[in-house]
């Protein structure tokens, strides 16, 4: 029972700072707004997580297993590895446009977070790096996996722009672009 609260109280807390972090920031999340919002004390906050920095691994960790998770599913409905890069993209254009996407979390971390805090610059770096990955095993099969990094770039700078216009249209001619080097 100690520990099934326990693991209840972890989750909330890991719940409520992985939603402020994502929509606030990191650096605009402070712990009592975690402790305030999740319904936990403090002690059983500190309890399980040292720091605040403890808790951003572990909203990285799954937030970066549930991304590229939904991108490999997002790939898996095309039928080429063409057609499974682009259906990346397609993925990105749906994404993009819903009303609780507030840019990349991994993106928006990254900008806030000082480069000497290298256990939250490596996390990104493994999830970027899973993304570049898949990348190249989707496209090994037709001998185009030296073009991963091209694609990459597109994937990552489409998130960027969209960021910054607030609009679909970088998604869409990364996409276009993409087609286009996989000819």
């Amino acid at each position: 029972m100690a520990n099934q609260r326990k693991n209840d109280a972890r989750k909330a807390i890991i719940d409520t700072a992985s939603r402020l972090f994502y929509k606030q920031g990191y650096v605009n999340t402070g712990i009592n707004q975690i402790i305030e919002e999740s319904g936990v004390v403090k002690s059983t906050l500190y309890t399980a997580f040292r720091t605040k920095e403890d808790i951003l691994m572990e909203y990285l960790i799954s937030s970066g297993a549930a991304t590229d998770l939904a991108l490999l599913n997002a790939s898996k409905s095309g039928k080429d590895p063409k057609a499974q890069v682009l259906a990346i993209f397609d993925f990105l254009i749906d994404m993009v446009q819903g009303d609780e996407y507030y840019g990349c979390n991994f993106l928006n971390l990254i900008s806030e977070i000082s480069t000497d805090a290298e256990r939250i610059v490596k996390q990104i770096q493994k999830q970027k790096n899973g993304v570049r990955n898949l990348f190249k095993n989707i496209l090994e099969p037709i001998d185009k996996e030296d073009l991963a990094d091209e694609i990459y770039i597109l994937f990552e700078g489409a998130l960027i722009a969209n960021k910054v216009h607030h609009q679909k249209w970088p998604v869409e001619k990364a996409k276009k672009i993409a087609a286009q080097i996989l000819s």
